[in-house]
């Protein structure tokens, strides 16, 4: 089967309630046969945010293919294109970096480990004497392991003590994370991928699931095409696989004017009050703020909401009454609101529907404000995107000595005096040579991060030493001054969890190449170098292997509401991945939090006061214990503010970025895949018909995009997206494999963004910015968006995507994988669950 152009593979409709039926795909590097493979060795996919459980295929030492696992709770054996050919296949590049890289007379110059990290450690401590620890800045990623995050979190807090620590979770879920500190008091998804199987309805807010997560997407589309499908309502201004389906299943398609996100959901927030749906009694005994809610979205009426958001009245009814009227309700949420105008508050305002209902922890009643990354969960409960970890509170005395005592330092070391710097803010004092060293780990910010030729010149400047560890030598790797060479997925041990709080473990498969080490062992070598001590005199880091460090943060993380204490590697050897929080109490994990309608807002375990999510004004720790939460939730709402940029004249058009099904983040692994990169091979830009037939452009045609910012130069596809609307997909940098050709022109998305961003969150906005479109040549073919997603083009004769003959996937579905039961859940038929589902395992 050609899982390119069948990006989903064979449907498996299964009823409500019932067993998501277990289809194991499979992808095995060409001429490899299944009994050639010599060993299959455990992990799970790290090339989207879903989390798979996967079994790598190893012969003669290398990776060579890779299965589902038929047994794991995320993906009941089912792989996504993305995770089939791009997982391992990188692996085996000729371009790896194996050997230490240092510049020297403005050239980047092979050498040995002692020599790279002796001059890190020789610039670090110069800084550390000269400016002190405000001087070390470290970004990282959403790819590494937990006990990668908890190292290098420990060394930047207790062994530096600098508050500038983020990851490009930042760029991706840091509204996540925001929206459920404000609503629930920490962070950690309330829903679970198996309230599918249960729901009347799904919401998808700026979530195009089918080529963000396209496992997830396969377990929807098994419930819609069933006798009983629930309905789809879908919230972008593109007509995605997802606008379709909610057109399919009698739901809506809300395509809403760019940027006014937040308009929208105040006007459905309005029609739940106004058509009675809103469950008093729950709300009342479970939630504070529902009078200042209902003021506040008083004014957006139907009408209202359609003349500022560019919809149909009716279409926001019909809407909110799904919503009304559903007994539950899935909602899930995703770029399309984190990384878009009013971020925070649009996030929020989901929960709000959800609480006002009382549709929360109970099976098909859930919310996932979704992850775009593998271990973005990881890198916020440990704290290495600048949060404290274990969820802990930094305005909490209590949080903090808590860690000292743990890491036995004095507290005064942990910086806790200011919120954490975030991302944005972190590349400001790079900028102005504040922040003297500034550590990248695997993330290539020159292509991801908003206004490319300023982070550019940042980088490229004398004002602040670089260091870069990965797998390439990426865009942003040669601006470095060290580059190290780091060791991937299959090429070392380490745990990772997921969207829905799902922890996985991946064991080593092969060897490294060459002289590349593990992202840990990296730590761990600086934090020799720098000889770190605590309050004893010992070493401050006091483990040295991956299980060694998974046992430390198990202990960081016991009692808070990301409990891994009931966790082990052995266990996580088993059949599927489990759910935190694991405990004692709870020896299996748990599927959904808030089952008891109690929240974690008590002003001693919170992970947050809270913020205005107009303004991002903290509350004080006085004026929120002043509300004497008491484990109630905060309904919390924002007036609709028009964005920082809008149309006019010079620049007519809104840009908006995002994702391709064929490629993740900057294609540093998806691109040297042949059958992926083959897909979509270049950058591109949508246009809507009539935007098209106006500027005189057709499909193919080379265009420039300008904003005041800067401009790409690429092939016009004629899509979907609404009207005013300008689609650009930001994974092209300006790398790209050998036997693929580009001109040189610029086509790199985040030329034209802004370095602008929410003020809770501080999510830089992808999404809104104007623009103007004018054409360059006639083109000599199509664009080279893929036609199998929302880049579909409106007509015309464009060829299909296609991957080809080495695609081989099996897909034979079972009714019921073998999965271990709790013993309190009961069959009641072959494939059905009972009501309440095994935590973690249904």
């Amino acid at each position: 089967m050609d899982r390119i152009a069948d990006i989903w593979g064979p449907r498996t409709p299964h009823a409500k309630g019932t067993v998501w039926p277990a289809r194991v795909d499979r992808h095995l590097e060409e001429g490899v046969a299944e009994d050639d493979v010599e060993r299959w060795v455990r992990s799970a996919c790290v090339l989207c945010s879903n989390g798979c459980g996967c079994e790598i295929a190893v012969k003669d030492g290398r990776m060579v293919g890779v299965r589902g696992v038929a047994t794991d709770v995320v993906n009941h054996g089912r792989l996504g294109p993305k995770g089939l050919y791009g997982s391992w296949s990188w692996a085996n590049s000729a371009d790896r970096l194996t050997r230490p890289l240092v510049r020297e007379n403005g050239r980047l110059t092979e050498t040995d480990w002692e020599t790279a990290m002796g001059r890190i450690a020789e610039v670090s401590r110069r800084l550390l004497a000269e400016k002190g620890p405000l001087s070390h800045g470290f970004y990282t990623t959403g790819q590494l392991f937990l006990e990668e995050y908890y190292t290098l979190a420990v060394i930047g807090k207790a062994g530096l003590g600098t508050p500038h620590m983020d990851g490009n979770t930042r760029l991706c879920t840091a509204t996540s994370a925001a929206a459920f500190k404000e609503s629930f008091g920490t962070d950690g998804q309330p829903g679970s991928y198996t309230d599918i199987e249960h729901c009347d309805a799904i919401f998808l807010f700026g979530h195009n699931m089918p080529e963000t997560q396209t496992v997830l997407w396969m377990r929807v589309l098994d419930r819609t095409r069933a006798d009983d499908p629930p309905k789809v309502v879908c919230v972008d201004p593109r007509r995605t696989k997802v606008a379709e389906e909610a057109e399919r299943t009698g739901g809506v398609h809300l395509a809403p004017r760019v940027g006014t996100n937040m308009a929208l959901m105040n006007g459905l927030t309005r029609e739940l009050f106004a058509g009675g749906w809103v469950d008093e009694e729950w709300v009342g005994r479970h939630t504070l703020g529902v009078e200042e809610l209902r003021e506040t979205v008083e004014p957006y009426t139907p009408e209202e909401t359609a003349r500022i958001c560019g919809v149909d009245a009716g279409d926001v009814r019909r809407a909110a009454r799904i919503f009304g009227e559903s007994e539950r309700v899935l909602s899930t949420v995703l770029q399309g609101f984190y990384q878009s105008h009013q971020a925070t508050a649009a996030a929020v305002a989901v929960h709000n529907l959800h609480l006002l209902r009382g549709m929360i922890g109970r099976p098909g009643a859930g919310v996932l404000q979704m992850n775009g990354q593998p271990t973005a969960q990881n890198t916020r409960e440990c704290g290495a995107d600048g949060d404290l970890p274990g969820f802990r509170n930094w305005s909490n005395p209590a949080h903090v000595r808590e860690l000292a005592e743990l890491w036995n330092v004095d507290e005064l070391t942990i910086p806790h005096w200011a919120p954490p710097t975030h991302a944005m803010q972190i590349f400001r004092y790079a900028e102005q040579g504040s922040v003297g060293l500034l550590w990248i780990s695997a993330t290539n910010p020159v292509v991801s991060m908003p206004e490319s030729s300023r982070i550019r010149k940042i980088l490229g400047g004398d004002q602040c030493f670089t260091v870069v560890q990965d797998l390439f030598l990426t865009e942003t790797a040669e601006l470095a001054d060290v580059v190290l060479p780091a060791a991937g997925w299959g090429e070392k041990t380490g745990c990772y969890t997921n969207v829905n709080r799902t922890v996985h473990l991946s064991e080593k498969a092969v060897e490294p190449p060459g002289e590349a080490r593990s992202d840990l062992d990296i730590f761990l070598m600086y934090a020799d170098a720098m000889d770190f001590r605590d309050r004893d005199g010992t070493p401050l880091i006091k483990w040295r292997t991956p299980e060694e460090a998974f046992d430390a943060w198990r202990e960081c993380s016991r009692g808070r509401p990301c409990d891994y204490s009931g966790l082990s590697y052995d266990k996580l050897r088993g059949p599927t991945g489990i759910p935190w929080p694991c405990t004692e109490e709870h020896p299996e994990g748990t599927d959904r939090l808030y089952a008891d309608g109690v929240f974690n807002t008590d002003p001693e375990y919170c992970e947050t006061y809270g913020h205005d999510l107009l303004t991002g004004g903290t509350v004080t720790p006085q004026e929120y214990r002043a509300k004497a939460p008491a484990g109630r939730a905060h309904l919390k709402g924002a007036a609709y503010v028009p964005p920082h940029e809008e149309p006019g004249e010079e620049y007519p058009l809104l840009y908006t970025t995002g994702r391709t099904v064929y490629h993740f983040h900057t294609r540093t692994k998806t691109g040297r895949s042949r059958e992926l990169n083959r897909a979509a091979p270049d950058a591109w830009v949508e246009l809507s018909v009539p935007d098209a037939r106006r500027l005189g452009i057709a499909e193919g045609d080379r265009v420039r995009v300008e904003s005041p910012r800067g401009a790409i130069e690429v092939r016009a596809r004629i899509g979907h997206v609404r009207e005013g609307a300008v689609f650009a997909p930001f994974h092209y940098g300006r790398w790209d494999p050998d036997e693929v050709a580009t001109d040189g022109a610029p086509r790199q998305a985040n030329e034209l963004t802004m370095t602008i961003w929410d003020p809770v969150s501080k999510q830089p906005y992808f999404k809104t910015a104007a623009c103007r479109v004018v054409k360059v040549a006639d083109g000599d073919g199509p664009a080279p968006a893929p036609t199998t997603t929302a880049s579909a083009p409106a007509g015309g004769s464009v060829p299909p995507t296609r991957g080809g003959p080495e695609a081989d996937t099996s897909a034979e579905p079972t009714a019921t994988p073998d999965y271990p039961c709790d013993p309190a859940v009961t069959h009641e038929a072959p494939g059905h669950i009972a009501e309440v589902a095994a935590p973690g395992r249904s």
